[in-house]
This record gives structure tokens, C-alpha cells and sequence, in this order.
């Protein structure tokens, strides 16, 4: 089996037919999907939406280039509450992103910390967005103690350095259809190196889709291509590697109901 650590199903790309978006997964082998929180405005969607198939997990977080006043800026009390969900195993996502970010970022750099409290204080992992703002992210999950509550640096296109970084504080390595891509040789390189017990798959979809696709509608049925490249650079099976993510995902993720009736 196969299972899609972070999806967002229910973006209007996938969610306006998401029971085919599942369907076309459980005929390709994915038993379960991780659909993760960019906002907490359209987190009661996202619980509605999803509600029919108990093959989804939740995650319930502010996404670090959501642009929110002062007033809407997410405290810990209401992460709290909303994390207490049934479905939510994960907090997220959150982290750094300085690319599409400009001027002074300290109320990204203060949310991702109010994340991690909330991870630590209900021992739910954190789900990490980053980009262009590696070294911040990997200073931040130290200070913060995000050990202490594990996490996942998701859709990984850093170096082996901060891989090892954060590996280091109990993270895992996701990696996305990014794997794919005919100019992602680097990232490959790092992919030989993250230890098989510390790697997950994803598909970030509706982005992100792996070749031969690229440019399409990603979708969960599509993580398959990303665990096959994987398979390949480790030089196991497809089979090998569908089963040590699986097993990564239940252990990071323990409140996620992962069902084991699936198989590639």
C-alpha cells in the first residue's frame, strides 16, 4: 500500500469530484491521504468535505503565506481547540517561506513557533513548509523544541545538510513529485542519503505533479510515480518502498487510521 502524507483534496481542483480523486488512488494502490490545512477559514470545509472517507486524516494549521491582519493572526487556544478533532493527527502546515514573502517576516517566524507549542503541548507532529529560508527553519524547529513533538519537513527540496539538520531533531524527509523532475538531480543525490526510516512520500496535489505529468492536475493516484523514482534511486522495489513509508507514516502519525486492506 501507499499512502499520500500530504494532499489538499479539498481545493476546488480536487474536491469539485473527490470521490473519484479517491477512487482513481485506492485503484492505484494509496490506502490512506494526509489532507493538510492551509487556513483556518476553510478548515469546517475541509472537515465536511472529507467526512465520507475514512481513509483521510486531517491537519488543522496556517499555511506561512496566508496574509492575515493582526486580529486574525492564530493564537494557541484556538489551534488547541481545533486540533482536539477526532481526524487530526498534525499541525499544519506551518514554517518559513521567504519567496513569496518581502519586508519584515517576524510574524512568520512568531506563528510557526505557536504552531509548535500547539504540536508539543498535544504531542501531534508539525507539518514544515519551507522555502528560500532553510537555515531560519532549522533554527526555529531547535529553539522552538519541536523535537519534542517530531514533525516532517514536507515537499523536501533543501540540501543534504539541513536533511541532516533536521533529521538530527527527529524530523522526517518528505518527498513530493519535485523527485521526478528532469532537473531535480540534486535533490536526487540528497534522496540516496535521508535513511529509509526517515523518508515519506506525498503528492502536494493539486501542485506538483510528477513526470510525466508535469503541468497537469496532481492527484493522490499519482504518488505511486514518486515512490516508483524513489524505489529506483534506493535500488529496492516498488513494494519495499511502499511498505517503509507506510510504516514511517503510521509512526510519525500513531492517531492516523491507516488501514492495511490495500495493496500496490
Amino acid at each position: 500500500m501507499l499512502i499520500d502524507s500530504h494532499c489538499h483534496v479539498d481545493f476546488p481542483d480536487l474536491s469539485e469530484d473527490i470521490t473519484g480523486v479517491v477512487m482513481r488512488a485506492r485503484s492505484a494502490g494509496v490506502s490512506h491521504f494526509l489532507c493538510v490545512s492551509v487556513n483556518l477559514a476553510d478548515f469546517p470545509r475541509m472537515v465536511e468535505i472529507t467526512a465520507p472517507f475514512e481513509d483521510i486524516s486531517l491537519s488543522v494549521g496556517v499555511h506561512p503565506n496566508e496574509t492575515l491582519s493582526h486580529d486574525e493572526e492564530p493564537d494557541a487556544n484556538t489551534l488547541l481547540n481545533l486540533a482536539t478533532h477526532e481526524r487530526v493527527v498534525a499541525i499544519g502546515e506551518t514554517g518559513l517561506d521567504y519567496f513569496r514573502s518581502e519586508g519584515a517576516l517576524d510574524w512568520q517566524r512568531d506563528r510557526f513557533a505557536v504552531h509548535i507549542a500547539v504540536g508539543k503541548a498535544l504531542q501531534k507532529p508539525v507539518i514544515v513548509h519551507c522555502r528560500h529560508a532553510a537555515a531560519d527553519t532549522v533554527e526555529l524547529i531547535k529553539t522552538e523544541g519541536a523535537h519534542e513533538c517530531g514533525g516532517v519537513m514536507h515537499c523536501f527540496a533543501e540540501d543534504w545538510a539541513t536533511a541532516r539538520e533536521v533529521i538530527d531533531q527527529g524530523f522526517y524527509i518528505s518527498f513530493s513529485g519535485i523527485l521526478t523532475f528532469k532537473n531535480a538531480g540534486e535533490l536526487r543525490e540528497v534522496a540516496k542519503k535521508v535513511p529509509l526510516d526517515r523518508i515519506l512520500i506525498e503528492t502536494d496535489s493539486p501542485y506538483l505533479a510528477p513526470h510525466p505529468f508535469r503541468g497537469k492536475t496532481n492527484e493522490p493516484a499519482l504518488v505511486r510515480y514518486t515512490a516508483e523514482c524513489l524505489a529506483e534511486l534506493k535500488g529496492i522495489t516498488l513494494e519495499e518502498v511502499a511498505q517503509v513509508t507506510s510504516d514511517n507514516f503510521s509512526t510519525l502519525f500513531p492517531l492516523a487510521k491507516v488501514s492495511k486492506g490495500l495493496h500496490i
